[in-house]
């Protein structure tokens, strides 16, 4: 895959953190451009990963691959730039959240392939959940190289680009509610008299350990959750108060908000 040039157009954090993917995978750096609004930003990232800052324009004409890493409602101005001159054969990949691949593909030449995709921030870590949704003109070649892009971060899958808004919902914003929930466990930690960093130790490993678990087993998480859960025990009493509190219809509330945005985000951009 490496034969590709590909050009971060827009390389904020999340563009980032798929440039240092593609040289952790061994992607080399001078097939890699990037390109960002100000000069320090463009000197830091020549500075951190060696690859080369350019011009729009210039990105554009070298690299066959475009992955787009706006803010969603930039992405118009920068297709407005380029997009009717585009050169056939280009692939375009888009990270912006909420945007549907119509939304690129009615401001490019007729027939240009692009690629939607959802990525989250465990791409720092290699422990990304990435999923990729083919437009009208994407075929399993496309899809294959967005995937050789994204692997290196963590897991990355193929959804109808019709769930994307769901994926948004759940993975994408999904690190965000894991770390509130950590947070909320940690301050109750000390309520209950431990230091803070004891508290934090204690349930960063938890997590850690129960999402692996979860990775590994195969098992459904009722089964591991009663596994722990004793018959009039301590846990019982708080998952009780958890069931209590709405701690299911919250969680479902919340993702149905986050999907609503993404679906404004859209409706506001198009």
């Amino acid at each position: 895959m490496t034969k590709h040039t590909v050009a971060m157009l827009g390389t904020g954090k999340m563009g980032e953190l798929v440039l240092a993917g593609l040289l952790r995978s061994g992607w080399p750096a001078d097939r890699v451009l990037v390109t960002a609004r100000r000069p320090a930003r463009a000197a830091e990232l020549t500075e951190k990963y060696g690859v080369a800052a350019v011009g729009t324009a210039e990105a554009v004409e070298r690299a066959d691959i475009l992955t787009i890493g706006t803010k969603p409602q930039d992405a118009a101005a920068l297709l407005d730039g380029f997009g009717r001159s585009l050169a056939l054969g280009k692939l375009v990949v888009s990270l912006c959240a909420g945007l549907p691949t119509a939304f690129f593909a009615s401001r490019l030449p007729e027939g240009t392939p692009v690629v939607r995709v959802m990525t989250n921030t465990p791409a720092l870590v290699g422990e990304a959940m990435t999923a990729i949704s083919g437009g009208t003109h994407a075929d399993d070649e496309h899809l294959a190289v967005a995937e050789a892009m994204f692997t290196p971060l963590g897991v990355t899958i193929r959804v109808p680009e019709s769930q994307q808004d769901a994926v948004t919902a759940l993975s994408g914003s999904g690190p965000a509610y894991f770390y509130l929930l950590v947070e909320a466990m940690i301050d109750a930690g000390v309520l209950l008299g431990l230091p803070r960093s004891t508290a934090h130790d204690l349930i960063v490993q938890t997590a850690v350990g129960s999402a692996a678990m979860l990775r590994d087993s195969g098992e459904h998480p009722v089964k591991l959750r009663e596994a722990v859960t004793s018959p009039a025990g301590t846990t019982a009493s708080a998952v009780r108060e958890l069931e209590k509190h709405g701690v299911r219809a919250a969680m479902l509330s919340a993702l149905e908000a986050a999907r609503d945005r993404a679906r404004e985000i859209a409706a506001q951009a198009l």
